[in-house]
């Protein structure tokens, strides 16, 4: 199962304030793989779709489907903040342990 970080939650939950999205969650789900292993996209979704798994937490609930969920295994998201990307969300999979080159997947 997925994890969230307390700072990410929060900035979430701000996020869906601010876009007028209150009572919605998010939706994780794949969008590929590279040599970072999976890569994951979110947006904004009213209810959990016919098979979607759902995380409820306090404010929101996060929803993906069952192959987004073998990938999302252990993995947590965090809230970054750096003067030079800016702030957002990641994705950390322990799971990933890296790559030599980008030329190859590493699972």
């Amino acid at each position: 199962m997925v994890k969230i970080t307390p700072d990410a939650e929060k900035f979430v939950s701000e996020l869906l304030e601010k876009n007028k999205k209150t009572g919605y969650g998010v939706k994780i789900y794949l969008v590929g793989t590279a040599c970072s292993g999976p890569q994951f996209g979110m947006s904004f979704q009213e209810k959990a779709a016919e098979g979607d798994l759902v995380v409820k937490l306090e404010k929101f609930s996060l929803f993906y489907d069952n192959d987004t969920a073998k990938e999302l295994d252990e993995c947590v998201i965090e809230f970054v903040s750096d003067p030079n990307f800016g702030t957002g969300l990641t994705i950390h999979n322990p799971n990933i342990k890296g790559c030599s080159s980008c030329g190859s997947t590493c699972r």
